[in-house]
This record gives structure tokens, sequence and C-alpha cells, in this order.
């Protein structure tokens, strides 16, 4: 069986991977992709908490179940900015989307 420590490592992971590529890459779909897998991250730390806890109750994984619903209506949000903003400008540089700029 997996311990604590390897689920939270596994999560920390995740999400420095997910920040690297949010803060480095300049493509809108890798940056959304990486925001996701940030998100997962956390999942997999809510998860583990519930499961292992002092106290381990359902709260965990409800949690679970609202950042995951959240993560899909921010998916799709970006998904249709992300078309608008390319039909407008036909890049998905991020350094290009300077459209809110004066």
């Amino acid at each position: 069986m997996l311990s604590v420590e390897q689920f939270l490592t596994l999560g920390a992971i995740l999400f420095c991977i997910g920040l690297f590529g949010a803060l480095t890459k300049r493509n809108i779909i890798i940056v959304l992709v990486s925001i996701e897998l940030m998100l997962n991250a956390v999942n997999i730390n809510l998860l583990t908490f519930a499961r292992f806890g002092l106290m381990p109750s359902i709260n965990g994984q409800i949690f679970t179940l609202f950042t995951m619903t959240i993560a899909a209506a921010e998916l799709a949000v970006g998904l249709a900015v992300l078309i608008s903003l390319y039909r407008n400008r036909n890049t998905s540089d991020v350094r290009d989307q300077d459209l809110m700029k004066w």
C-alpha cells in the first residue's frame, strides 16, 4: 500500500510541473493544460488528507468534486476566450494577447 508521503510527493511534483508550465510557456493551450495539472495535484492532496488524515471523512472527496467542477467550467471558459482571441489575432502566443491594453 502506498504511504501518505508518496501521495504528497506525487502531488507536489505535479504541482511544480504545472507551475513551471504556466509561468514559462508562451502557448495559451499549454498554459491552460498546466493550470489543469496544478488543480489535479491539489485534488490528489485533498484525497490524500481525506483518506489518511487524523479523522478520515468524506469532506476531502466533496471538495475534490467541487474542484473538478470548477476546473471543467474554467477549461470551457478558457477555450472559448482562446478561440475568440485566436480569431481576432491569428496567434495563440501569450505575449501577443494584449487586447485589453490601451
